[in-house]
């Protein structure tokens, strides 16, 4: 008897995605210096900034001065203080009413580390930046290992899609082990973490500001 083929090939993925450069490409800008143009561009004080968030003045500045990439889940925080789109701090303001984006043209926009710098967690590729006023951001990430396991807590909704390697998603009290072909969607108001479960691992993510 024939065996019965999936309804996805899940290795298609590997070829769509490769793997993402450690360093952003020249010419694209990091998150640090568009939240410190947007807090002057508002008029806010770091300390200011600090009240609104609750992230201590010392960790915006080493953010700022892009001695740590914020995780997706600070900068939608910060995005939320600012009164800002979390699309404007991630990849900058688009200005089309839709965008078509080849494999080749797929931008690395960021990097995100550890809340001390030392450790990369990720690197993410905007899917469709030339957008404007939109309000989710496809990613393409490739994830690392999370030894801190470092959870997030912010505004908004996430469903992410594993195209290669292992990956540990952990939310609420709830773990679970996610391999290619497998999704998950949840609030990102329950504390969550999403990690490599060894070396590295590639997902489709969705975010929805809310």
């Amino acid at each position: 008897m024939e065996t019965q083929k999936p309804h996805i090939n899940v290795d298609y993925f590997e070829d769509l995605t490769g793997d993402i450069d450690q360093a952003a490409p020249r010419g694209v800008q990091e998150i640090g210096p568009r939240i410190k143009a947007l807090r002057k561009e508002k008029g806010l004080s770091l300390e200011e900034l600090s009240n609104l968030t609750g992230f201590d003045v010392a960790f915006l500045s080493q953010i700022e001065a892009d001695e740590i990439k914020p995780q997706l889940g600070t900068v939608m925080r910060l995005s939320k203080a600012l009164d800002s789109a979390f699309g404007r701090l991630v990849s900058g303001t688009g200005n089309l009413l839709y965008a078509v984006t080849r494999r080749g043209e797929q931008k690395t926009v960021a990097r995100s580390t550890s809340r001390k710098g030392q450790q990369q967690l990720y690197t993410y590729k905007s899917l469709a930046p030339e957008v404007q006023g939109r309000h989710m951001e496809p990613l393409i990430v490739q994830l690392e290992e999370n030894p801190d396991r470092e959870m997030s807590v912010h505004n908004g909704e996430e469903f992410v899609y594993v195209l290669k390697g292992g990956v540990i998603l952990e939310v609420g009290e709830d773990r679970f082990e996610l391999e290619p072909g497998d999704s998950a969607y949840y609030l990102s108001t329950t504390p969550h973490l999403i990690a490599a479960k060894s070396s590295s691992a590639t997902i489709l993510a969705v975010i929805y500001e809310g």
